[in-house]
């Protein structure tokens, strides 16, 4: 069935293929839309949930600390201020390893050698161009006169 069976001329054909084509993308928008809506509901439980555990990690740090201590002072059978030291140095310790860890990660990382030589080579190919200069056209030329 051709445009001319249905009684349609071409500009009507046009006319519903693009309002077909608009609804088409404002139905794509919402959906993205909703999309997003939703992963943006995600990541903001998510998020809770993890500072939520982070701070509920913080909290439980010393108190495991001191439950450590005890343990050490009750098992060893040496004073309580020792024991305290005892975890307190571990903490260091484990700090110190680390900072040695992270100084080794950063001491890996390089600069970006072959994006700072292509920026080089694009910067000395655009340093030796010379603008053209522009031609007036005629009837410009013509009218300033």
């Amino acid at each position: 069935m051709t445009a001319a069976d249905e009684g349609r001329s071409l500009g009507e054909l046009v006319a519903s293929a693009t309002a077909e084509l608009s609804g088409l993308v404002h139905d794509e928008i919402a959906l993205a839309k909703a999309e997003l809506r939703q992963d943006v509901r995600r990541a903001l439980l998510g998020s809770v949930a993890g500072m939520v555990g982070a701070v509920l990690t913080v909290f439980a740090v010393p108190l495991f600390s001191f439950a450590l201590a005890f343990w050490i002072h009750n098992w060893w059978g040496i004073s309580l201020a020792l024991s305290c030291t005892i975890v307190g140095g571990f903490y260091v310790l484990l700090a110190l390893l680390l900072f040695l860890l992270a100084k080794s990660r950063f001491g890996r990382i390089a600069p970006p050698e072959r994006s700072i030589r292509s920026a080089k080579a694009s910067a000395s190919v655009l340093s030796s161009v010379r603008p053209r200069p522009r031609g007036v056209p005629a009837d410009e030329a013509g009218s300033s006169t």
